[in-house]
């Protein structure tokens, strides 16, 4: 049925009468609403609203700025403090650079560790390569010269020798 001037308003005053005051006070001496003083109102079951304290939040373990600053996953998102307390499997991943680089991270460097040895084994390869062809390029050379220079230092050497 539609209301009528005013009943919105009893209506209203109703609820709050049943629900109570939602009114609460701290429980610890800190009385600024700051970041390090912030509470959930949780109405118990005896009908009293009480003040929970949240704790405050981690962002958890970032891989460097400088390589994306992303999450690692698999690392507990605890305040720093609390990791004494933690066993090493919740605060490392096992792999190579657990608990510092990422998953894909790795992989790039390993994948590139690896086309950079290929790269190396090329170049080498083409060097060796390009050697045997100098050398090969110079041995005929060197054998006509050899051949042509022999034939003059023999007639030389038979000429100085029979004088």
């Amino acid at each position: 049925r539609p209301l009528r001037p005013g009943s919105f308003s009893k209506a209203l005053f109703l609820m709050v009468s049943i629900r109570g005051d939602n009114r609460v006070t701290y429980r610890r001496r800190h009385a600024y609403a700051n970041r390090g003083n912030r509470v959930r109102s949780v109405r118990t079951p005896g009908g009293r609203l009480v003040v929970h304290y949240i704790k405050k939040g981690s962002n958890g373990v970032h891989a460097p700025k400088d390589l994306g600053h992303q999450q690692i996953a698999g690392v507990a998102r605890r305040r720093s403090f609390e990791y004494s307390r933690m066993s090493k499997n919740a605060k490392t991943v096992a792999r190579p650079y657990g608990g510092t680089l990422t998953a894909d991270q790795v992989q790039e460097r390993i994948i590139r560790a690896f086309l950079v040895e290929e790269q190396r084994e090329v170049k080498k390869f083409f060097k060796e390569k390009s050697k045997k062809e100098k050398q090969k390029a110079a041995k005929p050379k060197k054998a006509a010269a050899a051949a042509a220079s022999s034939g003059k230092k023999g007639s030389k050497k038979g000429s100085a020798g029979k004088r």
